[in-house]
């Protein structure tokens, strides 16, 4: 059964609240150097993005569904994990929207034959891969999940309450 979809809109609502959250704090809160693997809360909602560029333009490349993907493939490869591709957070969280969208609307357009293809991608530093979509898939939204979940962690840090994360939230019951 392809639970995509569902991790899909997950990601989505976690991401909007998450972002919704970041509006309480100030702006040096959010670009102050907490030590995280991306420094800050604006940091690491950065590196989130980067890391779904990356991802999904590898994606892309090989995709059976390019249309779906047409607006990540116009984009510019960031050259390294913690490259600053916004440096204003009303551009990130638009950008965080409309890539959620394009997430929502890739996964919707797989097919079975699609999940169960190989693909052949190089790392940042060059070294050649070939693995599974349905396994790189996972990782695209388990990277988003960790590093949210750091962003958590952080806004805790200013006493501000994330709320709700679990995905139980949103699974539909049985028989509706």
């Amino acid at each position: 059964m392809n639970q995509f979809p569902l991790l899909a809109k997950y990601n989505q609502l976690m991401n909007q609240r998450q972002y919704e959250a970041v509006t309480s704090l100030s702006m040096s809160e959010l670009y102050e150097n907490k030590g995280a693997f991306f420094k800050s809360v604006f940091g690491t909602l950065n590196h989130i993005i980067v890391g779904d560029i990356i991802w999904l333009k590898r994606f892309a490349e090989q995709s059976s569904s390019p249309k779906a993907l047409s607006y990540i493939l116009q984009q510019e490869t960031p050259k390294s994990l913690d490259a600053v591709l916004f440096s204003d957070f009303e551009e990130l969280k638009r950008e965080r929207i409309i890539i959620d969208e394009i997430i929502i609307n890739w996964i919707k357009s797989l097919t079975s034959y699609d999940l169960n293809k190989c693909i052949t991608y190089r790392s940042i530093n060059g070294k050649l891969f070939i693995k599974p979509l349905v396994n790189l898939i996972h990782h695209l939204f388990l990277h988003q999940v960790h590093h949210r979940g750091q962003v958590t962690t952080l806004l805790a840090q200013y006493g501000v309450d994330f709320g709700e994360t679990d995905l139980v939230e949103i699974i539909d019951a049985c028989g509706v």
